[in-house]
């Protein structure tokens, strides 16, 4: 097949296909066939309370839970059900878990420069700096000097010097500021503009209608709705119902 050819198949399947994952904790499963498919290019939340499984569910795609995983996770055709995490990455996965993971020790360049680049098309360190201008000015601190705002913009760095294309975050907006919250959605969003595919964990779906084509309802390990963004006023008092608000 023809490059041309090729790239037009690429675009036109979904960027991450989920299909009957199971996850396990020990003897505890925890996901119970989750099903769901993000399209290029789009941003898609996990939405539900908590214990509903939406973390658990990032790390399942990522390969980081332990072995007993069961389904189909395609990365763009890709089949990642039986590879390791660091091969994940290689396919242009990248994952911003909840705690950040921000070494105290390390400036905040010397976090930033840390993750290896492992694939074509990350941003460089100036890119990064112009996403974040607050990286900039704290780029010589050390990382448990930075705001719980500076480290979760931190720790969405890091992830695109890698190389990914699709990015995991688990609720980059808990704890912060109403200020902050903003700045990270329009990050978000100007990451979706330049090409990025985002699948989002989100309790608070006030923010995730400002940045979400979709939401997926997680219940029990499981997808039990679907809500396009531009039907969640009508859905209101539905997705109540879901997050026991």
């Amino acid at each position: 097949m023809p490059p041309e050819a090729q790239a037009s198949a690429a675009a036109a399947m979904p960027a991450l296909e989920v299909t009957d994952l199971d996850a396990h904790y020990g003897e505890s499963q925890v996901l119970h066939g989750m099903s769901f498919s993000i399209d290029n290019c789009e941003v898609v939340t996990l939405l539900g309370r908590n214990g509903a499984g939406k973390s658990t569910a990032l790390m399942a795609l990522m390969g980081m839970t332990p072995p007993q995983r069961r389904g189909s996770v395609k990365l763009r055709g890709h089949e990642l059900i039986d590879l390791p995490s660091h091969r994940i990455a290689r396919l242009g996965l990248g994952y911003v878990p909840e705690e950040r993971g921000i070494y105290a020790s390390l400036t905040t360049e010397e976090n930033l420069l840390l993750p290896p680049v492992v694939r074509e098309g990350g941003m460089s360190v100036e890119e990064i700096y112009r996403i974040f201008p607050n990286l900039r000015e704290r780029a010589a601190s050390q990382g448990t000097k930075l705001s719980g705002g500076e480290q979760q913009m931190l720790a969405i760095g890091r992830i695109l010097r890698t190389g990914a294309h699709t990015l995991l975050l688990d609720e980059p907006t808990e704890g912060l500021a109403p200020v902050i919250v903003q700045q990270i959605g329009a990050v978000i969003n100007q990451l979706k503009s330049r090409g990025y595919t985002i699948l989002l964990v989100e309790q608070n779906f006030q923010f995730a209608a400002t940045v979400a084509d979709r939401h997926y309802v997680v219940e029990d390990g499981r997808v039990v709705d679907e809500i396009p963004n531009d039907q969640l006023e009508a859905n209101q008092s539905k997705l109540r119902d879901y997050l026991a608000m």
